[in-house]
């Protein structure tokens, strides 16, 4: 990460798919094969293409995968699939920005500890 403002736009970004999976995640439980109201997958696509740009290609989960098509609308079991990839490629962007720098765990800003509080990483030693 480069700056301040991208460890925002991660942040922002982790929140988002945990709430959107989260809620799809139920409705998949009730309802697996349902279409997806329109409402929902604006927003759905809406951090899918906020997702695609801070995940870059290094860790989009799918290059080819831009976001949904609204007139072949996926199913609730489709949304949970994919935001289930798109969390585990963005912790494993996380994860691979944090340093512990005592006595906290901080992000890498432009190659550096920045004094950022973060999470402890989920995934130690992926990155090389």
């Amino acid at each position: 990460m480069k700056t301040k403002e991208d460890v925002e736009e991660l942040e922002r970004l982790v929140g988002q798919l945990q709430g959107l999976h989260t809620e799809i995640s139920q409705l998949t439980r009730k309802t697996p094969n349902d279409a997806v109201n329109a409402f929902k997958l604006k927003l759905i696509n809406n951090v899918i293409k906020a997702g695609n740009s801070v995940l870059g290609d290094s860790y989009r989960p799918f290059v080819e995968f831009e976001e949904f098509d609204v007139d072949d609308v996926p199913t609730n079991s489709d949304v949970t699939l994919i935001l289930g990839q798109y969390m585990e490629q963005t912790e494993r962007l996380r994860s691979d920005n944090v340093v512990y720098d005592s006595p906290n765990w901080t992000y890498i800003v432009d190659g550096e500890p920045s004094g950022i509080k973060a999470a402890p990483p989920s995934r130690i030693g992926s990155k090389k």
